[in-house]
């Protein structure tokens, strides 16, 4: 088997979730998010944009319902043994085949957890779902059970995520001989993927941000590239992936002579990134981390050119975001602990001016604060 931990920790992790189900009154769980399947399997693929759904009784029992070309998928990267295929006809009911293994494990009646907020149930099928359930067993929202549990990181996870850094910085030192006049957009984004691919890192849970000139001031991949003129702007968002454990850096780079008020805005960044790290705290909450950023904006003029969160969880991601639970914005309640990793970014988009300003990195945090996961310098990066 092809397996990034040992069957012992993923043994660990699948006791801890079953006693969470028993702690919520759950004889099972409806596993559809692929991250989960991951976490407590090692089971990796992108099948999940079928229906597919991964069984996890109170007994510890697994069934996953698949598609066949995930069959021997399951086989080769996960611990799952009991592997069910649906066919695929032109009136194909995966969610009947479910109810049928559900059935044949005694469950009528019963009270079952689902992931809901999972990319791979559509409403379509969630609503599938439920009419194939219906008057059979009881469904409940578990879409944070396992959530909860993956946020808090093992040392075998933090190897990861600390290596997922080391190739974010390496992407990004690519990239800074490119960011020049007559700069390819389309070079900088080969030679900062193509380092996370050297490193023996993978596709990442999103496209890296890539955009100049006015496009500088959007925070979403979009397709179309241009050259970087004498005097410009470029906002870069990105991540290194190592087994799908992710490390996010973000940096807005200015070509030629630098404005005297994107410069302020860079000075200003810098401040509030750090102070939103300084709150990165055992003990502290989310909801603190992101207060100390619109405090540092705000004061400094820049409320009405902020965002409204400054950053979220890292960790195992699948597509089509590396986002993960909880995000960092005003009065999230969720306490935070060692172990926990974070991606902070700060954003200024100054629509009036024209200017984008834009700093960001991952940090882990530790019993006595953060911990950087990437060694550059949080200078502003000029080019040309």
């Amino acid at each position: 088997m092809h397996l990034h931990f040992s069957e012992e920790e993923l043994a660990g992790r699948r006791a801890r979730a079953i006693e969470a189900m028993s702690d919520e009154g759950l004889h099972g769980l409806l596993i559809f998010r692929q991250e989960t399947m991951f976490y407590l399997t090692g089971y990796d693929t992108f099948g999940y944009v079928f229906f597919q759904c991964l069984y996890l009784g109170a007994d510890g029992r697994m069934v996953l319902l698949t598609r066949a070309p995930d069959l021997r998928q399951a086989q080769q990267t996960s611990i799952i043994k009991d592997v069910r295929v649906w066919v695929d006809v032109p009136d194909a009911r995966p969610a009947e085949a479910l109810k049928g293994i559900l059935q044949e494990l005694g469950l009528s009646g019963k009270t079952l957890g689902v992931e809901y907020e999972a990319y791979g149930l559509t409403a379509r099928n969630g609503k599938r779902l439920e009419a194939a359930l219906d008057g059979f067993c009881k469904l409940v929202d578990a879409s944070d059970l396992v959530n909860r549990q993956r946020v808090v990181k093992s040392a075998r996870e933090i190897d990861y995520v600390r290596r997922a850094g080391e190739l974010a910085d390496a992407a990004v030192e690519a990239a800074i001989p490119l960011i020049r006049p007559g700069g390819d957009e389309s070079d900088i984004l080969a030679a900062m993927q193509g380092e996370v691919f050297r490193g023996g890192g993978d596709y990442p849970g999103n496209e890296f941000i890539i955009g100049s000139a006015e496009q500088a001031l959007l925070c979403r991949y979009y397709s179309g590239r241009r050259v970087l003129s004498q005097q410009d702007q470029l906002t870069l968002e990105w991540a290194g992936a190592y087994r799908h454990y992710h490390a996010a850096m973000m940096h807005t780079a200015v070509v030629g002579k630098v404005p005297a008020r994107q410069r302020e805005m860079h000075a200003v960044a810098r401040d509030a990134l750090l102070a939103v790290e300084a709150k990165l705290v055992p003990g502290n909450t989310v909801g603190e981390a992101f207060d100390a950023h619109a405090a540092v904006l705000d004061k400094a003029g820049f409320q009405a050119h902020r965002m409204n969160a400054c950053g979220y969880s890292l960790g195992t991601t699948f597509s089509p975001n590396w986002m993960d639970w909880p995000m960092l914005y005003h009065g999230n309640p969720v306490v935070l602990r060692a172990g926990m990793v974070f991606f902070v970014h700060i954003i200024i988009f100054d629509d009036d001016a024209g200017l984008a300003m834009t700093l960001g990195r991952t940090s882990l945090i530790g019993d006595a604060g953060p911990q950087s996961l990437s060694h550059r310098p949080l200078d502003l990066i000029v080019g040309g």
